[in-house]
């Protein structure tokens, strides 16, 4: 597994609020506060300039940063994707936030992400509730169309049934299972799955979170500790 890179910058994903009204996470808001007082370093993606910008003074952020916003979204992504990913590079960290809701989660900030974990740049967010929403937003791929598998089956032939379904689907795929069979799960997906990479989701919103992509093999390798909360996120794919 590639360790991404601690010296470039990092991408954060901000969930907002559904109800235009309604208040902001706490760790979101001071997280953008303290990002305030440091603009030259960071930079504020943005859906769409005017809801957002009712929010961003509804939720005491400076004023004076509302014409640094940057709006992306599917009419501006093609031209920011490159541009974004350079400034990632020179150290800079980028927000993201949507109209409402989980920012990349059927967004244009899919593609975004995609681009940061190719270049080994770190993606992660601040609190969401739902660890499967935010695993496929933080994974990148596409997920037009996914398949939830929850928790594999504890014994055989059961769970060996389940991986043989689960190389046959083409769709994007959300496996989980208990922390103290982590290392087994890899396994069995070096076993099934090869060398096709997929994204590992550990200790997601914990300050031990680890968001990136890579085989099996790499994360039996990598990793030391194999007792930890995990959400895995297959890629769609034709065959492996």
């Amino acid at each position: 597994m590639n360790i991404y890179s601690t010296m470039k910058g990092k991408l954060v994903l901000i969930p907002t609020p559904i109800d235009e009204a309604t208040t902001l996470e706490g760790t979101a808001l001071k997280c953008l506060l303290a990002s305030c007082s440091k603009k030259e370093s960071n930079v504020f993606l943005v859906e769409d300039i005017r809801p957002c910008r009712r929010r961003w003074l509804r939720w005491g952020l400076p004023r004076d940063l509302v014409d640094d916003l940057v709006e992306y979204n599917e009419h501006t992504r093609a031209g920011l994707i490159d541009p974004l990913i350079k400034q990632l590079k020179s150290g800079k960290t980028i927000y993201l936030m949507s109209d409402g809701g989980l920012p990349a989660f059927c967004d244009p900030g899919q593609e975004l992400i995609d681009q940061c974990h190719r270049s080994k740049i770190v993606v992660t967010a601040t609190p969401f509730s739902n660890s499967v929403a935010l695993a496929v937003a933080l994974s990148g791929y596409n997920h037009q169309q996914f398949v939830f598998n929850g928790f594999l089956p504890v014994k055989n032939p059961e769970r060996e049934q389940a991986y043989q379904k689960l190389v046959k689907e083409k769709r994007t795929q959300i496996l989980m299972d208990t922390p103290y069979r982590l290392k087994k799960t890899l396994e069995e997906l070096d076993r099934h799955w090869g060398k096709t990479e997929f994204f590992l989701g550990l200790d997601l919103n914990n300050p031990t979170e680890l968001a990136t992509r890579g085989n099996a093999a790499n994360y039996l390798k990598s990793l030391k500790d194999f007792k930890r909360e995990f959400i895995i996120v297959l890629p769609a794919t034709a065959s492996i």
